[in-house]
């Protein structure tokens, strides 16, 4: 079965995770999937991944799950731009997510960032997901 939006299912099995309590969860490796998660380490939202190599060319990422106080960090995680509806946001109307206490994760000419370096560098691009 082809998997038409592997960052969806990657957000996906990371919200199933929290909800369920789990420390690590694991899913495919991608440039994407990997980008992302280093935003979201940057951020504070994961403590980290590792890739684990299997050989014969395929890899899975290891997400570890960041938890306060028992609770999740993560609240809330939504994609965005699907593969039916891309959005796009120039530098000005880059969505502020929470009143600007989330972060919203776009995909830009200068490489997958959070939505407050974007205006930083002065860049727009794709709105992959919404994190608070």
């Amino acid at each position: 079965m082809a998997l038409t939006d592997p960052l969806g299912d990657m957000l996906t099995r990371i919200r199933n995770g929290l909800m369920r309590g789990k420390s690590k969860i694991s899913t495919p490796n991608s440039k994407l999937r990997a980008r992302v998660l280093d935003v979201l380490q940057a951020e504070g939202y994961i403590r980290g991944y590792s890739e684990i190599d299997f050989g014969d060319g395929k890899s899975e990422l290891e997400i570890e799950l960041k938890y306060y106080e028992g609770a999740p960090v993560i609240r809330e995680i939504a994609r965005v731009s699907k593969p039916g509806r891309r959005v796009y946001a120039s530098v000005r109307n880059i969505p502020h997510v929470a009143n600007g206490l989330g972060i919203a994760i776009l995909s830009t000419p200068k490489g997958v960032m959070a939505d407050h370096e974007a205006r930083e560098q002065n860049v727009g691009g794709e709105v992959l997901c919404q994190i608070f």
